[in-house]
This record gives C-alpha cells, sequence and structure tokens, in this order.
C-alpha cells in the first residue's frame, strides 16, 4: 500500500506543471531593470494629476471619498489588477462647517481650522478669556478652576527634520489637548498647528475625545497667528471671540485592494497609502503621491510579467487604505480582517513625495538577508540601510505589524512635509516629479525582491 501511495504521489507530482522561479542573480538583475525602467518612465505623475485633479479632496466617509474609491477600482483595471474589491467598514462622518476667531478690542481676525472630531460652538459662537500655556506639560499641571470657562491656547515648538521625527514628539499635544480641556471644563481649545511652514495656513488633523467626553471645539492656529496669540497673552489679558460649526453622523469608508497573483498560494506583500484625505487642499503630498506611488509599482510590475511571463512566486497586493485620517480606521480594519491570511510583508508610502533616503525593516532574522539585497539594488537611487530592523511602519501598516506581518520601511525625505501637510497648501504644484519617479523605482525594485523571495519575514 505504501509503494503505491508513493508512486501515485509521483505520478501527480509529474503531471502537475510548475513554474520556474527564478535564480537569485536573475532577481537581482530584474530589480535593477525593473528599477531603471521606472526611473525614466512610470504612470505615478499621471495618476497623481489625475487623481487630484478630478477627484480633489477625499475627507474619508463622504461622497468625495467614494469617488475616489470608484477612481482608483477604474485605474487598477486599466493596470491589468486582478481581485479588484471593496471592504466596508463603519466610521463616523465628520464635516467642519465654518470657523471664525477674533481677539477682542483689536483687528486681529485669527487664521484657524477646526480639528478632526472637535464640536462645536452654540450657533452665535463664545466670547470668553484666553489662556496660554507653552507646553502640554505646562497645560496638564494647570489647575482645573484656572481652565473652567476659558479658551486654552497650547504652544510648542515642532522643527524641521528629515525623518519628520518632530511630528511624533509634539502631536501629543493635537491628539490630547482637547479632550484635556473637556475635561478639566475648557470653553475651547486652540493649539499651534502642527507645522514648520510661516504662511497663514492653519494644519488640520484628528484629535481624540475618549468614550464619555463630550467634544469641544478644537481648532489649529496657523503658526503666525499662533505666535500673534502668544505675544498678546504675554503682554496681558485677552478676550476671544469664536465660531466653529462642525458636525458629525454615522457614515461608512472602505479600503481598496488588487492584486498581482503569485505563483504559491497564501503568501502576500501589501503594499498601499491611504485614500482619504483631509479637505482643506486636495490630498496631494497626504496621501495621493502613496496612492499613485503604490499603484504606479504595481503597475510597473504587471507590465514587467505580462512581457516576460515571469510570476513573482508571491501575491502582491496594492491596499488603497480609508479613513486613515480619523484615527487609522481603514488600517486596523484591514489588519482585523486579514489577521489569519499569509500576508508576510507590508509596506506604506505616506510622507509625500520626496525621495527615499532610507531603508528599514521589521522583519524575522532569516529575512534579514532579502534586506540587504534591497539595500544594494536601491543604492544607485542614493538610498541607505539603516542600522536597525525595528521599524513600526507607517501609520496603516502598523496594526499589520502588530499581527506579526514584516515590514519594509522605505523612508522619504520629510524636510518639507509639514509646510503642506494637512493645509489648503497640499496641492500638486508641490510635487517635483524627479522625485517621485525615484519613490517609483525604489518601490518597484523592493517589491519585486520580496515577492520573487522565499524566505521567512513574518516576526510572529
Amino acid at each position: 500500500m505504501r509503494r503505491i501511495t508513493v508512486s501515485l504521489a509521483a505520478a501527480c507530482l509529474l503531471a502537475v506543471p510548475t513554474i520556474a522561479q527564478p535564480a537569485n542573480n536573475d532577481r537581482l538583475a530584474t530589480a535593477a531593470q525593473l528599477r531603471d525602467s521606472a526611473l525614466v518612465g512610470n504612470k505615478a505623475w499621471a495618476l497623481l494629476s489625475n487623481l487630484t485633479d478630478t477627484v480633489g479632496q477625499r475627507l474619508a466617509g463622504t461622497e468625495a471619498e467614494a469617488r475616489g474609491r470608484a477612481w482608483a477600482k477604474a485605474e487598477m483595471q486599466k493596470l491589468g489588477l486582478v481581485n479588484i474589491r471593496e471592504e466596508a467598514f463603519p466610521l463616523t462622518l465628520w464635516e467642519r462647517g465654518q470657523a471664525s476667531a477674533t481677539i477682542v478690542g483689536s483687528n486681529h481676525q485669527l487664521a484657524l481650522a477646526a480639528l478632526g472630531t472637535s464640536g462645536a460652538t452654540p450657533a452665535g459662537g463664545i466670547t470668553a478669556p484666553v489662556t496660554c500655556f507653552s507646553n502640554l506639560a505646562a497645560f496638564r499641571a494647570a489647575a482645573d478652576a484656572a481652565v473652567k470657562g476659558r479658551i486654552m491656547f497650547v504652544d510648542h515648538r515642532m522643527g524641521v527634520t528629515q525623518d519628520g521625527s518632530s511630528y511624533g514628539v509634539n502631536g501629543a499635544v493635537r491628539r490630547a489637548a482637547p479632550a484635556l480641556g473637556a475635561q478639566k471644563g475648557a470653553a475651547a481649545v486652540l493649539i499651534r498647528s502642527l507645522g514648520t511652514d510661516y504662511h497663514r495656513n492653519p494644519h488640520t488633523g484628528g484629535t481624540v475625545f475618549p468614550a464619555g467626553t463630550a467634544p469641544i471645539p478644537a481648532l489649529a492656529l496657523a503658526l503666525p497667528d499662533a505666535e500673534l496669540l502668544s505675544r498678546r497673552c504675554a503682554a496681558g489679558p485677552v478676550q476671544m471671540q469664536l465660531v466653529s460649526t462642525p458636525s458629525s453622523k454615522p457614515g461608512q469608508s472602505a479600503n481598496v485592494t488588487a492584486e498581482i497573483p503569485g505563483t504559491v498560494p497564501g503568501e502576500v506583500v501589501v503594499l498601499g497609502g491611504h485614500l482619504d484625505s483631509w479637505d482643506l487642499g486636495q490630498g496631494v503630498f497626504d496621501d495621493g503621491a502613496g496612492v499613485a506611488i503604490s499603484l504606479a509599482t504595481a503597475g510597473a510590475i504587471k507590465a514587467y510579467v505580462d512581457r516576460s511571463g515571469q510570476r513573482p512566486r508571491r501575491t502582491i497586493r496594492v491596499v488603497l487604505w480609508g479613513a486613515e485620517e480619523f484615527g487609522l480606521i481603514g488600517g486596523r480594519a484591514y489588519a482585523a480582517a486579514h489577521k489569519d491570511e499569509g500576508i508576510v510583508l507590508a509596506g506604506e508610502s505616506d510622507a509625500g513625495a520626496d525621495r527615499i533616503y532610507q531603508i528599514d525593516s521589521k522583519v524575522a532574522d532569516a529575512g534579514l538577508p532579502l534586506l540587504g539585497e534591497i539595500a544594494g539594488v536601491l543604492a544607485p537611487l542614493g538610498i541607505d540601510r539603516a542600522a536597525t530592523n525595528a521599524s513600526g511602519g507607517g501609520p496603516d501598516v502598523g496594526p499589520l505589524a502588530a499581527t506579526g506581518v514584516g515590514v519594509l520601511d522605505l523612508g522619504q525625505d520629510m524636510t518639507r512635509y509639514f509646510d503642506v501637510h494637512h493645509t489648503p497648501d497640499d496641492t500638486l504644484d508641490k510635487v517635483d516629479r524627479k522625485q517621485l519617479d525615484q519613490n517609483v523605482a525604489a518601490w518597484t525594485a523592493a517589491i519585486w525582491l520580496a515577492a520573487t523571495d522565499d524566505r521567512p519575514l513574518r516576526t510572529k
């Protein structure tokens, strides 16, 4: 019986056609070829300009975001990707309404914007004294009696950094100060925008009110106006008239995915960006560029597969996450829905359109040689390898990484990212096409190498 079983198994193996995988030298040569081809010609600029010119801003949960999903599915089909689908999830739809602020007794009309999920003033607005704090720690230390019924202003000092780390250090001001103000009885909370430009463009962004904490008006001041208010506070008592009219209701968003199927079932490499954006600009740097880079990367690989007949070993899946700006809702929903799937590696483009300068990762030790190969192929693009293997990935990749999915992190130069991030200035004219092309070249080579590899990458 055992001899018969072995013979039948052997016969079955002979009957199934095998698809030869490329030798390692061939993989590296193909990756270099894909890199060079993408550097001189790819679809990223056409995709980005079309998305931002025809769809524009894509606030999560709105009809505008839905038009963005329809656009994405149509472009995925044109690129020849398959298994195109939407994965819906619920959210609270927040829309900003109008906002204005005046320092009483002056001609100063302040440039400001409501923060996502913030509450509204009464229709006629509020007039209240202002208390200024130099940082979040000083606000935390203030007695509730010194806060109750007043408008709080919380300052900070965010600097320019290549890796965007100053945003992480100062981000708690936006995320936590409004909820702290609500808990202390403040009438409203204003913050200095999380930005590095000195245009009168406020930077919006999400804030968080914990369950059981009623949202209060929470707004960000453009940097020149924040410094004006700080000086006025230092000179003496300040009163402000403030109007802010956001509204909320139940809504829905969705992630959009598409694939280049691999030859081995059950192993997937993910690349993506988030499709939603804030509503002040056109969502170009944040994150139309990441959407275009991801789609252009998949398009370049699919075109090569069609020409050569050489499919990747692992399935390549593009994921365009929804509702990132309201707290990674799409990223969390995607990780939960796919936690039992064989996703081995994930990468995300969500730091603008400027050049990639560094490779980082978080993969199993057995997968580190792959990172060495990627570094070798990307070196001609001026990209160095980080000394660590501890990257958390991008915002939407983070929930996947927490389940053990390996992370590929191609770090973009963020020196000017926070000049336009979340502002009306997030428009197409800010994009340097050569730097955009360098992103596509890097991701195309890296994803090809990862998808044609067989080493373990998951950390759990």
